[in-house]
This record gives C-alpha cells, structure tokens and sequence, in this order.
C-alpha cells in the first residue's frame, strides 16, 4: 500500500480531483482507498434510518452490514480526533491511498490549486508537497506542476510520489500527524 496526499484550501477542487483521478487510477488496474478529512461535525446516515437511532441512542461504534457494502461508524464522545496514523491503519489492503485534507501533516501531497480561490499556495512553505495541480502556471515552483484537467499526467504524479505507507505512517508518529 502506497500513501500520496491532495492538499489545498477548501474550494480548490480537491474532491473533484479524487473523483476525477479514482477511475483513471482504477483503469490501470490499480485498488483505490480514500481517507478525507473534515473540519465539521458530518453525518454518513441519515435521520430516522436505523444507524441514525442507533448512534443517536449513545452507541460509540455502529457498523451497518448488506451484500453490498458495509461501513463502520465511531462516535469519538470527548475523544480525541484520530491521527492520520490511526486511520492509514484501519484501511484494507489496496495499492493507493489518497489522502484528502491534512494538508498540515508530513505525508507526501500533491498540492491543488486554483487562483479563482484567492488563497496563497501552499507548496512554497511545505517541502512535503512534490508535485501541483493547478488552473495557473508557477514557473518558480522547484517541483513539477501539471494542469487540474490533465489527469493522465496528475495519475502518473501519484504513482510517482507515493510512498509506502509504513514509512508514511512512521515518519508521522515521528514528526506528529498534524491535521
């Protein structure tokens, strides 16, 4: 399993990237997985469904099981948030994870960048960002950038750049996983 991060400000396209780079990553016969992190309260179930009244009764963990899928629930009550660690080591074996969100911890990421978002960039101050996608060139950069709508080249960066994520994972025990 290798680890590759898409970091960038909130609207800069970073879920639009991973739903754009999920297929062309799985068209070269490769298993995805994806960690996103939020900076809000979020819901996956909906009010009135079973897992609803299940979490909402107190359970602290809720798994919902069919034919088709599953998924499992925590509910943190006063616990800490999970590190990035934490969650790499929850995910069944597959060959790439992307990481959306943590742009603050020390995995390697590709940064996404749009200038209509009117926020610096971020690779300038991050050595941890190897490659960006990006609507504006930045001939300056030190590391290669690739247009947002290229996302043969934006595939290729991500089997570039990813590391595996054991020495992902210790290196941010290490270092801290930043969220």
């Amino acid at each position: 399993m290798r680890v590759i991060g898409l970091a960038g400000w909130s609207g800069s396209g970073k879920t639009t990237l991973v739903t754009r780079l999920i297929p062309a990553l799985a068209a070269r016969g490769l298993k995805v997985s994806t960690i996103k992190h939020a900076h809000h309260g979020f819901d996956v179930d909906q009010p009135g469904k079973d897992s609803w009244q299940h979490r909402k009764a107190g359970a602290c963990e809720v798994i919902v099981s069919s034919a088709r899928r599953w998924v499992q629930m925590h509910e943190l009550h006063g616990e800490a948030e999970p590190t990035l660690p934490d969650l790499l080591a929850r995910l069944s074996p597959c060959d790439i994870v992307i990481v959306e969100g943590f742009k603050r911890a020390g995995h390697p990421k590709i940064e996404v960048f749009r200038r209509e978002n009117a926020k610096p960039p971020l690779h300038p101050t991050d050595d941890r960002i190897l490659a960006v996608a990006s609507d504006t060139p930045f001939p300056g950069a030190g590391r290669p950038v690739v247009s947002l709508d290229d996302i043969a080249a934006i595939a290729d960066m991500v089997l570039r750049y990813a590391e595996p994520i054991e020495a992902v994972a210790r290196r941010l025990e290490v270092h801290g996983a930043a969220q």
